[in-house]
Order: structure tokens, then C-alpha cells, then sequence
């Protein structure tokens, strides 16, 4: 009886955490591991796929924009559109590995898996979690029920769909979280499959419009932040607001200006979890927004309802439009 071909995984190492080692100069981590010194540290990972290893880059989370993220996309579709290639992992670093991952989950058209993992501590650190979330990534990548399901993240012993999952807590191995639970768990180091995600539609973006400004809300918060985004040429904003989307009074001319210029205005929440609707008919209420034309963006948090914006206006600039993709698109089953 022949051995099974082993399935063909394109590994993306970007840096972030699960890159890095202690200085010991600092005392401060670093990025210093290469894609293979990292896989040379995870026993087993070899036999688990017919492995490709490339040094993307090597950067902290914090370091990487929208012009890199796009770059990086693709780079990944170019990986997919392969037909030797069945799936691409890809390590980043987990202070924006959910802006990144949201956005190729976005706007890939193909339904071989692509999986991002990282990791909460460095090689330097007791309980390095680099080598399982890499594990789990790469068996997660070859599972035969993980095509068609979008971007995964894999992290903590835990499979998250791309478009739900958030980065929760600084420092826990099990930092990032999703409303809807799990799509998948590690299972004594098997990956097993609990729901299907809730798939979208891959927005057809020729480019990311960079220029989409975040705002948050909080009490006595006035407009002038709104007012320098305008000025300096912002063509999309986001507007963290509190509770269900309401926003202090002192908000509203920078929001009334930027709606008469025809700039897309995208209200979602700063709690952690639930969605944004039109319910308070106070001055700043969801219901005055609502009729003043901004776009509510479901239960998205605000870092990924900005990345959406961007990848939306590199699809279209027209309102209605834009109102569409969110309705229909911004988290609901």
C-alpha cells in the first residue's frame, strides 16, 4: 500500500512574536529567528506537508500598513492561484495579524485555506507558543475540511474564521477571541471542525484607498479630530462610537461636514461585542445618525470596519454603494 501524496503548503514567515528573542542588551524582544530556524524548532512539522519556506519579511505588528497588507495579498493570490500549491500559512505578528488576515479574507477568490498564526511569548520565554500555533496552522492548512471556509487564524489551541476573531487580551496564549466561538479546536493535536463560518462574498477591491481615518468616542469628545482628518484629505472615516452607535453632540458639525463633502462616514461600536443600530433619537443618537446617512457597520470593531472602508473605496465610491457591502456583509448570518 503507497503512502498518501502529502499535500503542498506555501509557508509566508512576516515576523511578529514568533519571531523574536530577548536582547539581552535590552532585555526587550526582537525579531532574529528565520523561517527555518523557527520550523527547525517544531518537531514533526516536516512530515506533516510537503513544506515551502520564504522569508517575507520581518516585521513587528505594529509595523506593517495598508500598502504592505496589499502587497502581501497578492503575493498570497499569486500562491493560490498555483495549482501545486493547496494552502498558505502565513506567521505575523498579533498586534494587527486581525487587520491583515480581515483583509485577505476580504478580498481572495479561492477556496484553498490560507491560515495565519503567531504567538504570544518569543523563543526566549519559558512555554514558546510559536511551534504549536505553527502546528496547528500548517495542520489546519492540509485538513480536508478546511477549504471553502475563508481565512483561518490559528492561535491557542484555536481555529478562528478571520471575519470574526479579535485580538482580546496583551499577553494570554489565548489572546484573541471570537463572539461566535471557535470554528475549530486542537484536539490532543488534532484539528477538529465545529460550524462552518458565515461567508462572504470576496469584495472585488483593485486597490486599498489608504486614507481612512479612525475616530473614538468617548464623553465630551468634540470635533476637531473629525476636522483634521477632512483637512488632510481623508476620504473615508470611522467612527468607534459608544454603546449601540451614538456619539457626543461636540461630534456632530465634523460628522454633518464630512457627509456634505460625500465622504463615507462608518459607525460601529467600542464595546467588544454586539451590533450598531439606529435605536436613540437623542441629539448624537444612532436614529440622527441614521438620518444624517451614515453607514452602520454591524458588529465589526473599528480596526477592521477601517480595512474594510479602504478595500470597499478600491471598489467603488458611490454611497449607495458602499451602504450595500456593509448591510450586507457587516457580520450578519
Amino acid at each position: 500500500m503507497t503512502r498518501a501524496k502529502r499535500k503542498h503548503v506555501h509557508v509566508l514567515f512576516t515576523g511578529g512574536t514568533i519571531s523574536m528573542r530577548i536582547d539581552p542588551g535590552t532585555r526587550a524582544a526582537m525579531p532574529a529567528l528565520s523561517g527555518e530556524e523557527i520550523v527547525a524548532r517544531v518537531r514533526g512539522l516536516k512530515q506533516e506537508a510537503q513544506l515551502t519556506l520564504e522569508d517575507y519579511a520581518r516585521l513587528p505588528g505594529p509595523h506593517v500598513t495598508p500598502a504592505w497588507m496589499w502587497g502581501l495579498r497578492g503575493h498570497v493570490q499569486k500562491l493560490l492561484d498555483r495549482s501545486d500549491v493547496h494552502g498558505v500559512v502565513v506567521t505575523h505578528g498579533t498586534d494587527t495579524l486581525e487587520e491583515t488576515a480581515f483583509l485577505l479574507d476580504l478580498t481572495l477568490d479561492s477556496p484553498k485555506p490560507v491560515v495565519f498564526c503567531g504567538a504570544m511569548r518569543t523563543v526566549s520565554e519559558p512555554g514558546w507558543d510559536g511551534p504549536a500555533n505553527l502546528m496547528a496552522a500548517v495542520r489546519t492548512a492540509v485538513h480536508p475540511k478546511a477549504p471553502g471556509r475563508g481565512v483561518l487564524v490559528a492561535v491557542g489551541e484555536e481555529i478562528f474564521s478571520a471575519a470574526e476573531v479579535s485580538k482580546w487580551h496583551t499577553q494570554r496564549l489565548d489572546a484573541f477571541r471570537s463572539g461566535r466561538g471557535p470554528l475549530a479546536i486542537v484536539d490532543r493535536g488534532q484539528v477538529r471542525f465545529q460550524r462552518p463560518p458565515a461567508r462572504r462574498k470576496p469584495l472585488a477591491a483593485r486597490r486599498l484607498v489608504a486614507e481612512v481615518d479612525l475616530h473614538t468616542m468617548a464623553t465630551g469628545v468634540d470635533d476637531r479630530l473629525i476636522r483634521a482628518s477632512l483637512t488632510r484629505g481623508a476620504r473615508g472615516l470611522v467612527i468607534e462610537a459608544t454603546g449601540c452607535g451614538n456619539v457626543p453632540p461636540g461630534a456632530l458639525p465634523g460628522l454633518r461636514k464630512a457627509l456634505a463633502s460625500r465622504i463615507p462616514v462608518v459607525v460601529v461600536s467600542r464595546c467588544g461585542e454586539g451590533r450598531v443600530s439606529p435605536a436613540y433619537g437623542y441629539e448624537g443618537g444612532g436614529q440622527m445618525l441614521q438620518a444624517l446617512g451614515v453607514i452602520f457597520g454591524g458588529d465589526l470593531p473599528g480596526p477592521k470596519a477601517r480595512i474594510k472602508l479602504m478595500a470597499a473605496l478600491g471598489t467603488t465610491t458611490k454611497l449607495p454603494e458602499l451602504r450595500a457591502l456593509f448591510e450586507d456583509q457587516s457580520g450578519s448570518e
